[in-house]
């Protein structure tokens, strides 16, 4: 039988492989029996997002959790992680479960799990649910249908993107984004934001707004090079103010200029802190993960702000979001919180405060950049996934846990950290990070500073030394 283990955020395995209806029902036989031991209204909101088989996935899901007579309130249709997510603090319930992959490739789906907050679950409450997964479900999980359990009162559909769309009109001014005369442009990736966004702004631009499980063949992540038929949209169109694009469950954000240019996580990161303490008056702690910009230092010190920086991992944010008065929190691969919202990665939410950020003041994404970089100065931000076998990636991890690399061709290492990866700082603002997959043969590089030219310069004087040549 299948050991299932969860990863950094889920159990996430190929469909009809390991990602089966009997190891769901393992997984949920599981999770029902932890809620029925530490949960106060033995309750659970529940629902997938647009991956192959969703429904019959969550149906197996509710069906299991239904027989442990925990009430399941289940979303009729597919919905975001960020919907789950509100949905269970709404409703009161115990936890939340959607179905997911988020931006893995197609073939992939997944069992994500979030506390009664509104957050990812935390590790030590997934490792307990994982402890408890035996090798086979004990239920005969084609005794009763769902319209049995619906009829029993046992189900009960619950609408999440209605209750998103209102939480959603309660708390943006968005008469100002819609009467601003600025031009939109949304992407969902083949993805769960896209019946939230158009019933929010139907007269904006749509790309990939269609049901299609398979995402055209490509992982729905929102970085660049997933997204040149969106950048080019906008080029072409000469029109499009801003493009706001999520992953495939929508928790994960990217954005576009005016000229098609991608504007990264960090930049977002930076545009939000700027925008919430000096238009909103916001206060608070700011959190990011280790491989983010470390220009979040000087927006920090600028307004007197504290930053913490913790391992790599939304849960690790969640965490002190749940226990301290944290403003924002973010992470390089585009998940990002905000305060007055819910513990957890929201790129509609995200898209929709820079969106209004625009319209309140009326400037272009370009010029509020601008004004950030008159705080942190200019910077570029470049990742590199080297593809290596075992046995390489494991001789350069140890040589970084041995302290081997004093320099990397031109750039000498001035000190370096080591949270989670190694940050080798050539200057203050200057840096390489090494960090290795604990999942895949991939060694992930990272490199910040002043000009694109410079963050590629420092990438391929690493892939020289790491690799020997």
């Amino acid at each position: 039988m299948t050991k299932i283990k969860f990863g950094t955020d889920g159990w996430r395995a190929i469909i009809a492989e390991d990602f089966t209806v009997n190891n769901v029902a393992r997984v949920s036989e599981a999770t029902a029996k932890w809620i029925l031991k530490n949960g106060k209204n033995k309750s659970v909101v529940l629902g997938h997002d647009c991956r192959f088989a969703g429904e019959l996935f969550a149906e197996t899901c509710a069906f299991v959790m239904a027989h442990y007579g925990i009430q399941v309130y289940l979303a009729k249709g597919f919905v975001s992680t960020p919907m789950i997510s509100l949905g269970t603090v709404k409703q009161g319930a115990d936890i939340g479960i959607i179905i997911t992959a988020s931006h893995n490739p197609p073939a992939y789906n997944g069992f994500k799990i979030k506390g009664n907050y509104g957050g990812p679950l935390m590790p030590d409450k997934v490792q307990e649910i994982e402890d408890m997964i035996t090798d086979s479900c004990s239920l005969n999980i084609r005794s009763k249908t769902i319209e049995d359990l619906v009829q029993e009162g046992k189900i009960k559909y619950i609408d999440l993107e209605t209750l998103y769309v209102e939480h959603v009109e309660k708390n943006f001014d968005l008469a100002a984004i819609r009467n601003s005369k600025m031009e939109f442009a949304y992407d969902a990736m083949f993805g769960a934001g896209q019946n939230v966004m158009r019933r929010l702004f139907p007269d904006i631009t749509f790309l990939h707004c269609d049901y299609n499980p398979s995402f055209d063949g490509q992982a729905p992540e929102p970085i660049h090079k997933n997204l040149t038929e969106f950048s080019e949209l906008i080029k072409m169109s000469g029109e499009i103010d801003c493009g706001l694009v999520t992953d495939g469950d929508a928790d994960r954000i990217g954005l576009y200029n005016s000229d098609g240019d991608f504007v990264d996580s960090h930049h977002i990161i930076l545009l939000l802190t700027h925008y919430l303490v000096k238009y909103k008056k916001y206060s608070g702690k700011v959190c990011t993960a280790f491989s983010t910009t470390v220009k979040i230092k000087d927006m920090c010190r600028h307004y007197n702000l504290d930053l913490e920086v913790v391992k790599i991992g939304f849960k690790y944010i969640c965490g002190l979001m749940i226990t301290e008065d944290v403003l924002i929190g973010g992470e390089e691969s585009g998940g990002i919180a905000i305060k007055g919202h819910i513990p957890e990665r929201d790129g509609i939410w995200m898209g929709l405060v820079i969106w209004e950020y625009m319209a309140k003041t009326g400037k272009s994404l370009k010029e509020l950049i601008q004004e950030v970089y008159e705080i942190t100065g200019p910077f570029w931000f470049e990742r590199n996934d080297l593809h290596l076998k075992e046995e390489l990636k494991n001789t350069i991890v140890a040589n970084c846990k041995n302290n081997v690399y004093k320099e990397f061709g031109a750039y000498k290492v001035q000190r370096i950290e080591d949270l989670d990866g190694w940050k080798f700082f050539f200057s203050d603002h200057e840096w390489l990070m090494i960090r290795a997959s604990g999942t895949e043969p991939v060694l992930r590089t990272y490199a910040e500073a002043e000009t694109k030219e410079k963050a590629f310069a420092i990438l391929d004087a690493a892939k020289k030394v790491l690799l020997g040549n």
